[in-house]
């Protein structure tokens, strides 16, 4: 894993709906010559290769935030949680507030010091982002508007020279992978069409994957997103044990017989997989439900959905290996 290149996608801010400054960034790190499809929904598409059949891989690039709704009289900002954020991770929190120029202003959630306190109610509709504005108007000279949003800071741990965590690995590792494929598959001469899409708008409902799946038909769909681990649904799967197939999540089951045969082909090349059950959904359904058969492949995410996202470094070199064998090596 390249630290210097995940750095470069994690920290760019792009809420669900809002992608326009990572959809910028991922198209700036497309190899020399490729010239990608952007779709009216936003979703960035290459196809490289020909021939009869095709697999698809896709990630998604939006990441959970918060919606600026309103600007308070004493200065702060009004906010609604977009994708599945939970309240305890909000409270005492630096944030980048993205105005609409795509710079950011700081931001806070604050909480009542204990000294002062006798009950308090954390839930997101009690809380307000401070920028440091005593009023409207100051706020607004900041540059900040209704609509505009707001992320988690972000910072990168690297723990014991193996292990990465950092909010937004949610799918910005996805979106690195393909990154990385699509640098190893211009060089060589492809049998089949193999077609990488980034997509927008996931955590609220695959809304981009939907869009795709209306004019798309791959042979095979491989969604490249997270395995949330690690509880007693998860079973035995962790981050530094290879990449996953997630098999089934709380939406869908990923098609078994492809499945039998990844880890057969897995097997065949020493490469080490994981299977699991986990929960959410993937880009993956709407193809499902278009009938093409799709497995979710994945990294197990420990603390998903929160600034400690944490994964294994192997497990992504593992992902980005098991990848490139599927687009030229593999046959359902």
């Amino acid at each position: 894993m390249d630290i210097d290149r995940l750095t470069e996608v994690v920290f760019v801010p792009g809420m669900t709906g809002r992608e326009e400054l990572i959809r910028s960034k991922i198209i700036e790190m497309l190899p020399v010559g490729i010239e990608p499809d952007v779709d009216d929904m936003g979703n960035v598409t290459v196809e490289i290769g020909q021939g009869t059949s095709s697999i698809a891989f896709a990630a998604h690039m939006d990441e959970i935030g918060l919606l600026i709704t309103g600007i308070e009289s004493d200065g702060k900002l009004s906010f609604k949680k977009i994708g599945g954020i939970p309240d305890e991770l909000l409270v005492g929190r630096h944030l980048d507030v993205i105005i609409s120029s795509g710079e950011s202003i700081d931001g806070v959630i604050g909480i009542t010091p204990p000294h002062l306190r006798e009950k308090v109610d954390l839930s997101w509709q009690n809380l307000s982002i401070d920028i440091g504005a005593s009023s409207r108007e100051e706020a607004e000279d900041l540059g900040v508007e209704v609509l505009d949003y707001a992320v988690f800071r972000k910072q990168i741990s690297i723990l014991n020279n193996k292990m990465v965590a950092v909010r937004s690995l949610d799918d910005r590792f996805g979106c690195l992978a393909l990154l990385d494929l699509l640098e190893m598959l211009v060089s060589i001469d492809l049998k089949r069409k193999i077609i990488l899409s980034w997509t927008v708008q996931e955590e609220i409902g695959l809304v981009g994957a939907r869009a795709l799946s209306q004019r798309m038909r791959p042979s095979i769909f491989f969604p490249v997103d997270s395995f949330a681990c690690c509880s007693r649904l998860t079973g035995n799967v962790k981050p530094g044990n290879g990449p996953v197939l997630r098999m089934s999540d709380s939406s869908s089951l990923g098609d078994y017989g492809i499945g039998k045969k990844i880890i057969e082909k897995a097997r065949e090349h020493s490469m080490p997989l994981q299977v699991g059950v986990t929960g959410g959904g993937t880009d993956g359904i709407p193809f499902q439900q278009q009938g093409i058969r799709m497995v979710p492949v994945a990294l197990a995410v420990k603390n998903l959905h929160s600034e400690t996202e944490y994964i294994s470094m192997d497990d992504y070199d593992n992902l980005v290996n098991l990848l490139f064998l599927l687009a030229t090596d593999f046959e359902a």
